[in-house]
């Protein structure tokens, strides 16, 4: 695929742009395709804005429906459609549209009912809850935890868009049994190369050579990921950074 050009298909699939400005376009557009590629925003990255509403002192169930009510305008409002020929990493952006909204939702005297008919992502709140009280709340802002968790979210979303291309491969088997070796929440410690070349049948050379293969590929699928939230390809090593740096910050506070 060309630099620029996207493309939409079923599930996790649904962004594949090199600039996010292209994803904001969809804010003008209402067919079935626009609506599907910010529904599909909205599914990837609800829990860093929901685990920024909690760090603000926002009860689960006000984060759950700010949350909501946040994405619901920009679906049913086109709140992003007055935007135009946007600049700078789509993660600034969109915290700095939440926080703004928050203060809107904020001056309310009685705050509307958000989600309604329309219900374009599900949010589990026990879920959420139960990760939320793993976040290192003692020490970070919520701005911090929003990084961190905007962090976590990419790196898992690249882990599922390079399960699917090992599927599109032909490989599901190799990285079921490898991807323990890769990427964040990850459990090592009953993984072996041992086990694992028993697992595929080849042997520990081999399976070793696979590792470094399929690192390199979730690497350049990171690489991908991060293109698609900044307008500038300048900006990708810039932002790797400080996703890295947001990461650390957590200091393993930071669950799976």
């Amino acid at each position: 695929m060309k630099s620029g050009e996207s493309s939409v298909a079923g599930g996790a699939g649904l962004f594949r742009t090199t600039r996010w400005t292209l994803v904001m376009a969809s804010a003008h557009d209402q067919s079935q395709t626009g609506r599907a590629a910010l529904a599909a925003l909205c599914q990837i990255y609800w829990y860093p804005l929901y685990a920024f509403a909690r760090g603000r002192g926002h009860s689960p169930h006000d984060a759950q429906d700010l949350t909501q009510g946040f994405f619901l305008q920009i679906l049913e409002h086109r709140a992003l459609s007055q935007v135009d020929r946007l600049k700078g990493k789509f993660r600034s952006f969109l915290l700095a549209c939440f926080q703004n909204f928050l203060l809107v939702e904020a001056r309310r005297a009685h705050r509307l009912k958000r989600g309604g008919h329309y219900q374009f992502v599900s949010l589990d709140l026990a879920s959420a809850e139960n990760r939320y009280r793993l976040e290192p709340v003692d020490y970070l802002t919520a701005e911090k935890i929003f990084e961190a968790r905007w962090a976590a979210t990419l790196l898992e979303q690249a882990m599922t868009v390079l399960r699917q291309k090992c599927l599109a491969q032909g490989k599901q088997s190799v990285f079921d049994a490898l991807k323990v070796f890769v990427g964040i929440g990850e459990s090592r410690s009953e993984a072996s190369y041992e086990n694992a070349a028993k697992s595929l049948g080849v042997g520990v050379g081999t399976v070793k050579t696979l590792i470094h293969r399929l690192r390199k590929q979730y690497f350049a699928t990171v690489r991908e990921e991060v293109a698609r939230t900044v307008s500038d390809p300048a900006e990708i090593d810039e932002e790797i950074r400080a996703l890295c740096a947001a990461l650390v910050a957590a200091e393993g506070g930071l669950q799976p």
